[in-house]
């Protein structure tokens, strides 16, 4: 079945640190273990997402070490933008997204970095505009965090200077006449001198406009702060919602918020994470992810599982199920929306251990199974109007990416959930979102 007339959803993909988003993926079979390191790897990661007409790559960004490294790998890239870079010149169509704090950089920084990528990209870039929350990542930057209330008036400076910078150089300003010899018209290219309570910038940014004029602005922040940014500037969205009403509510609250900016709810696009785990039967996945499980502290996880359910659990009894009088005991945390899931998954009759390996614990909802488990659930979530999109965190990038792409993918194009080419060869060509160069002129 085809569904070419209705809307189709976009994908992003997860790709921090060249492993996986599993803590074990650096120790799995075929896996490169310098692959951390290794751009020509994480250039194959982006080619293999863009066979599969995946619309971006995304790399989250802490700049702090936040892992004991005697066993575990970094969460993040060495540095996300020399990574995107890299996938820029060994790719041609898929967008190149990145986070970078407005906590700790100066707007002129943001700008000309972003619209660098996005003219070396062709007009594939963009920007995940979000504050830092982390006190070390703060501290590798001397300074101190501030009051949430300040960091959030600070991203409002900064993403419209950051905009404005993008825009000082006019779109038809680069002459490039060689017979006059005129560069360019200097009455097109202007200063912005924006001050605000926490940034400023005199400007102009030297660099020209990309395919798609500027980057796109994402948003993956939380609360009502995080809400407002998103309505305002954001034109993809990254949420962590672990149900269909709770994903419903949040993009209903995003679309609503965008209207009352002055916006087009249509323009902004929420990203729901996603942990797929592919393999031939939902054994062999649970299989998979357990064999990922064994370089982390299972103990410590079976206590978090209890604590989620309202039972005392022992590592002792990993490989046997709950009993019939734990089950008729247990609840499930009002305070955590995985705890109904987890509950749900017990029941079953899965041991502790399998119960874990469904992870029922992460922190985005996580199907192992097959390749139309896995299309199953994105199809209910995008049916329901609970997102426009995942954000896919694949558990090992090494075979993963290629498993998803070759097994996902054709099932979603053939029930006309994905489209079956790039339809044009910027991110907003990708993302169907309208041309911005500049402030957006809607916004006060």
């Amino acid at each position: 079945m085809t569904r070419s007339d209705q809307p189709q959803m976009l994908l992003a993909l997860q790709v921090a640190n060249g492993y996986g988003a599993q803590p074990g993926a650096w120790r799995m079979p075929g896996v490169d273990p310098s692959a951390y390191a290794d751009m020509d790897v994480l250039v194959r990661y982006a080619q293999a997402a863009e066979r599969g007409k995946i619309q971006l790559i995304f790399l989250a960004d802490t700049p702090a070490l936040d892992v004991d490294l005697e066993k575990e790998a970094p969460h993040f890239a060495t540095d996300p933008l020399v990574v995107l870079t890299s996938m820029a010149r060994g790719t041609e169509r898929i967008g190149l997204v990145a986070t970078s704090s407005t906590t700790l950089n100066e707007p002129y920084t943001i700008a000309r970095q972003f619209k660098a990528l996005d003219v070396a990209s062709r007009g594939r870039a963009g920007w995940n505009a979000v504050p830092t929350s982390q006190p070390a990542a703060a501290a590798n930057y001397g300074i101190t965090l501030p009051p949430r209330e300040e960091k959030y008036e600070r991203v409002h400076e900064v993403v419209q200077i950051v905009q404005a910078l993008w825009g000082s150089w006019g779109l038809d300003a680069w002459v490039r006449d060689v017979d006059s010899r005129r560069f360019a018209d200097m009455t097109k290219i202007a200063p912005v001198n924006l001050q605000g309570r926490h940034v400023a910038s005199a400007g102009p940014l030297p660099i020209p406009p990309s395919e798609q004029g500027q980057p796109v602005i994402f948003q993956a922040g939380g609360g009502a702060q995080g809400l407002e940014v998103a309505a305002r500037y954001a034109s993809g969205v990254y949420a962590n919602p672990f149900t269909i009403e709770e994903g419903r509510s949040h993009r209903e609250a995003l679309r609503a918020a965008a209207a009352r900016a002055g916006r087009d709810p249509d323009e902004v696009k929420l990203l729901a994470g996603f942990m797929p785990t592919v393999a031939a039967s939902r054994r062999a996945a649970l299989d998979r992810r357990q064999m990922l499980d064994e370089s982390v502290e299972l103990a410590r996880r079976v206590q978090y599982l209890g604590a989620m359910i309202g039972l005392s659990l022992s590592a002792a009894d990993l490989d046997e199920p709950l009993s019939a009088a734990q089950l008729s005991s247990a609840r499930p945390s009002p305070a955590d929306p995985r705890a109904p899931h987890a509950l749900k998954i017990a029941r079953e009759g899965w041991s502790i251990r399998d119960v874990l390996a469904h992870g029922v614990i992460d922190y985005h909802p996580v199907v192992p199974g097959t390749a139309s488990d896995v299309a199953d659930h994105m199809q209910e979530w995008f049916d329901a109007g609970a997102c426009d999109g995942f954000s896919l965190a694949i558990d090992v990038y090494h075979d993963g990416i290629d498993t998803f792409v070759d097994e996902v993918v054709p099932l979603l194009q053939n029930r006309g959930l994905f489209h079956t080419d790039y339809d044009g060869s910027t991110l907003r060509d990708h993302m169907a979102i309208p041309a911005q160069y500049g402030r957006d002129p809607r916004l006060t």
